[in-house]
């Protein structure tokens, strides 16, 4: 029988977060309604979804996931001396992809999320002092809050999408620490309001969009593609989904860069770190597969999916070796958080500090121009499928890590 993508959306989105930890709660809640956090957990990490919003018709999710297990030494409010949160931090960051520090000046990321964090930009301003990042505030222009229309009226608090939030900010500072930074915040998380979100952070000149939420595919793909994400000129970021193997939309946009996610370590090489898929379980771990629907890019060449791939990129995104965070509205201060939805506003820093792409320009191929450029994860999957690329790593493109992780800037520059 088929099943309707209301059913694919809510099973892609209940399946992401198996209940280890809250093996008691067995109810599933109606379409739209709050859930009490699921939780999961490996090698004594555990973690929660951020977001108690399920996916189901053309509502998303998001796909942040917050560590429960970690204890900070860190103070709640402000530096502590001498202590460092837990977490990969910016030095972390660049090391580990080769990037280099102080970028982003000139450039402008946006960021597109649900409802409102109304400590969005003082938990920004943690992060950024704790590590030794200029500020960024509204005060000076750095930074803009706006709703989906790009005023000022922001759209109703939400503590879950808050962790969503602060997850983006901090992984855009670490990165390009000296972009503009313009957080759009949609009334829901329907795709017609983040899509209108996507459409607003473009017009307030974000040369770069990060979106981290996503849900099953439909047939209004293609007709949320036209609407929404095709901005040529524009470098916009769209996390794989959380839910292991699996396409999900709008990472499945032929116009977008679909980022999937890794298990990063240090390592004994001479990068000083690896890499490999990352996945929890069955049911969690990083996105990928074949689109139904949407058609495939011309710069994409596999042959194994006749139409759009994903994923394009990749970048951390196993909350077992997660990034610290710091989010107070819903959160008590530093966290450690992990998904896909750390991965997507990485690669969008990534493509700030390759500077802005011209005018007409297709971003989302500048890395297939360049894959000696990128440190090709070659272990790992996150399901079974056929052909076998679309769900295990391997030498050259692949589903779940698509051309690799950054090494440096060049891939991400026209």
């Amino acid at each position: 029988m088929r099943t309707s993508p209301a059913a694919r959306r809510t099973t892609l989105a209940v399946a992401g977060t198996a209940a280890l930890l809250l093996s008691a709660f067995t109810a599933v809640a109606p379409a739209g309604a709050a859930t009490a956090p699921q939780a999961d957990a490996r090698g004594g990490t555990s973690w929660v979804r951020a977001c108690d919003t399920l996916a189901h018709g053309d509502t998303m999710a998001c796909h942040a996931l917050r560590v429960t297990s970690t204890v900070e030494g860190v103070r709640q409010l402000g530096v502590t001396p001498n202590a460092t949160p837990s977490g990969y931090g910016p030095a972390d960051l660049l090391s580990a992809y080769k990037l280099p520090a102080n970028g982003g000046a000139g450039m402008t990321v946006a960021i597109v999320d649900a409802y409102n964090d109304p400590n969005a930009e003082s938990d920004m301003a943690v992060y950024r002092s704790q590590y030794g990042l200029p500020a960024c505030t509204k005060a000076s222009g750095c930074f803009k809050q706006v709703n989906q229309s790009g005023g000022s009226s922001l759209p109703a608090n939400n503590s879950g999408w808050a962790g969503e939030i602060s997850l983006d900010l901090d992984m855009v500072s670490a990165i390009a620490p000296n972009a503009h930074i313009v957080l759009v915040e949609a009334s829901s998380a329907t795709m017609a309001n983040l899509g209108t979100s996507v459409n607003t952070a473009v017009s307030l000149g974000a040369k770069f969009v990060s979106n981290s939420y996503g849900g099953g595919e439909s047939s209004a793909d293609t007709s949320y593609d036209s609407s929404y994400f095709n901005h040529p000129g524009v470098a916009i970021t769209v996390s794989s989904g959380d839910s292991a193997y699996g396409a999900q939309y709008p990472a499945a946009s032929k116009y977008v860069t679909s980022v999937g996610g890794t298990a990063l370590k240090r390592a004994s090489n001479t990068r000083g770190w690896s890499e490999s898929v990352w996945l929890t379980n069955s049911t969690e771990g990083t996105g990928s597969g074949c689109s139904k629907y949407d058609a495939k890019p011309t710069w994409q060449k596999d042959t194994g999916c006749s139409k759009r791939t994903i994923a394009d990129v990749s970048a951390v995104a196993d909350p077992a070796t997660g990034v610290a965070v710091y989010q107070t509205y819903g959160g008590s201060g530093w966290a450690v958080y992990g998904g896909t939805s750390a991965a997507a506003p990485i690669i969008a820093g990534v493509y700030a500090l390759g500077g802005a792409p011209s005018s007409g320009s297709s971003p989302a191929s500048f890395p297939y121009a360049h894959t000696s450029s990128l440190f090709d994860v070659t272990s790992g999957s996150n399901g079974s499928c056929s052909p076998s690329y679309l769900c295990t790593a391997g030498t050259g493109y692949d589903g779940p890590t698509g051309l690799g992780t950054p090494n440096g800037t060049t891939a991400f520059k026209g």
